[in-house]
């Protein structure tokens, strides 16, 4: 059973930081590609950032320069570290592991706040 987990979501000001991790369970992770999408408030779901089983990165032009994803195979662990955050990135921030043959997983979810 795959179970991937976030934790690290919260409230914070603007040009505030946070970290976002996802442990995955029940998948080769070190195999996986890994990412990070998030959906705000009467939007679609959007990709964030994501890591390949390779480590090559990729992110949202909206993101870019502030975001960093990054992933510790021996954890099966993947995170998101926010800097400079803006009231538009808040939203619930989903990690997603996609396995070799193509297979989508999902967590729950966790909800990032950037709010004075």
């Amino acid at each position: 059973q795959v179970q991937l987990v976030e934790s690290g979501g919260g409230s914070v000001q603007p040009g505030g930081s946070l970290r976002l991790s996802c442990k995955a369970s029940g998948i080769i992770f070190r195999l996986s590609n890994m990412g990070w999408y998030r959906q705000a408030p009467g939007k679609q779901r959007e990709l964030v950032a994501t890591i390949t089983n390779g480590g090559n990165t990729n992110y949202a032009d909206s993101v870019k320069g502030r975001f960093s994803i990054s992933r510790d195979n021996a954890k099966n662990t993947v995170y998101l570290q926010m800097n400079s955050l803006k009231p538009e990135d808040t939203a619930v921030y989903y990690c997603n592991a996609q396995s070799l043959i193509g297979v989508n997983y999902w967590g729950k979810g966790t909800l990032v706040t950037v709010s004075s």
